[in-house]
């Protein structure tokens, strides 16, 4: 029996002393400075960014770019009171398809601000000059953007009030907006806005709003956010799961670690930045990100590939009697279906519909995809979170995931052409259908035999 590791705590001095096997910041948190203020701290946020950023502090790099957190509302209280708990360190855990745990401690932020007890130190924290970046994760209706339209829309309470004059601001657009008003005025440079939010145009659906709000506000601070304020585009991606009491009954377990508010996460991550910010930035490269001037390609590539792909399996697993994605998608039957939709009509009508460079239809994304897909996931309601998703999560909000994942691909096939590779949309075809027949209440009698009830495919 695995003799059950020593103790180590995280308090508000740090770590009470270094778990053994378990990578800590090699780095002196007591030279860090803050550089990136971040709405939306939650999992994602501490898997993705949070990491990058601590990644280029252990290379000896970024020391004045630390992560200032800021929550906005009433749920943000528990990550406050975590995080201010522990001075802002937490491990992040990757869970790998073979049952192995890899644990590190992260930390590159180091505070955190909740805006209903002091937006004034909110707003201080974002008109310093020293605030560069400020990125969001304010989830994909965080933007107040009508979907129809495409305009902002100004209408609830918060936002209304944040608009009065002399309001103290309560909402993200109100404090972000503020502290814009303030550099305007004392003729500093305004920071750079990044959305991190799982969503096409990101950084343009971002421009929109906080532009439009602006406006509102003052119609020269509407123009001078639009003229002067930079909102690159962003493709986010990697698997974070809601952390589970049995999450950190595991890490202390495994690694001796009593961590109040763990992340735990698949291996893969990826982001793809479109390198346009109004000042200066950190050198995400040298941590991985990839820096390009067009992120569109790769966005269409995750959406079509992984997202598009996860979507079909679920609705045609649930058909067939599978109850998890990872199970689905061991079935070489499945399996082969996946390959069909990724090789001969997603892939090939993203690279028809974007120009993108032939680089980015190497095989690593779509056997990324499939590997993704078989590992285990956990039952949560969600298909992006990790360990063991129910394959009948998805089709409750395929009305809005299907337009931008998996019909485009069909549309972007081009008309006229001989090769039936080239015109095929019958993977994409029978994936949609395959989430309409439950909801338009058709009764279909499978076979007993679940292989022979999914030889349709």
């Amino acid at each position: 029996m695995m003799e059950r590791p020593s103790t180590v705590r995280f308090g508000t001095s740090g770590l009470s002393a270094r778990p053994e096997g378990v990578p800590t910041p090699n780095y002196d948190r007591n030279r860090l400075s803050v550089g990136i203020v971040h709405f939306g701290v939650g999992g994602f946020h501490r898997a993705h960014q949070a990491m990058y950023i601590d990644r280029l502090m252990n290379a000896g790099e970024a020391f004045d770019w630390a992560i200032c957190g800021v929550g906005v509302l009433e749920a943000d209280r528990r990550m406050r009171d975590a995080l201010i708990a522990q001075a802002c360190l937490y491990t992040l855990v990757e869970k790998h398809n073979d049952g192995v745990h890899t644990p590190r401690v992260i930390g590159s932020i180091i505070d955190y601000l909740y805006a209903p007890d002091d937006p004034r130190a909110v707003i201080e924290r974002l008109a310093d000059e020293t605030t560069r970046v400020v990125s969001l994760t304010v989830t994909e209706g965080g933007y107040s953007i009508d979907d129809a339209s495409g305009e902002f829309m100004p209408g609830s309470p918060e936002l209304a009030g944040d608009l009065e004059p002399g309001a103290v601001p309560r909402t993200f657009f109100g404090l972000i907006t503020e502290a814009l008003a303030r550099r305007r005025k004392q003729g500093s440079p305004p920071f750079t806005v990044v959305s991190c939010d799982n969503l096409p145009g990101n950084g343009r659906l971002a421009r929109t709003a906080f532009t439009a709000f602006a406006r509102l506000r003052d119609p020269e601070l509407g123009a001078w956010v639009e003229q002067e304020v930079r909102f690159p585009n962003s493709m986010v991606d990697r698997i974070t799961p809601a952390t589970t009491d049995a999450d950190r009954e595991q890490l202390s377990a495994r690694f001796g670690i009593e961590d109040r508010w763990p992340v735990v996460c698949e291996p893969f991550v990826q982001w793809v930045l479109e390198d346009s910010f109004s000042c200066s930035r950190p050198r995400y490269e040298q941590a991985d990100v990839q820096l390009v001037d067009d992120v569109e390609p790769y966005e269409l590539m995750k959406l079509r590939l992984l997202n598009g792909s996860h979507q079909g399996l679920c609705y045609f697993a649930r058909l067939c009697g599978y109850e998890l994605v990872h199970e689905a998608a061991r079935d070489p039957l499945f399996r082969r279906f996946l390959r069909g939709y990724m090789d001969r009509e997603a892939t090939g009508s993203t690279l028809r519909s974007t120009n993108a460079p032939s680089s980015n239809a190497s095989p690593t994304p779509r056997s990324a995809t499939r590997s993704r897909d078989s590992a285990p996931r956990a039952p949560t309601g969600s298909p992006s979170s990790c360990c063991r998703s129910s394959a009948s999560s998805s089709p409750a909000t395929a009305s809005s995931r299907i337009p931008p994942r998996s019909l485009p691909a069909g549309r972007a096939t081009p008309r006229g052409l001989t090769s039936r590779a080239s015109r095929s949309t019958s993977w994409i075809a029978s994936a949609n259908a395959s989430w309409a027949s439950p909801r338009v209440n058709t009764r279909i009698r499978w076979p007993s035999s679940r292989t022979a009830s999914c030889s349709g495919i």
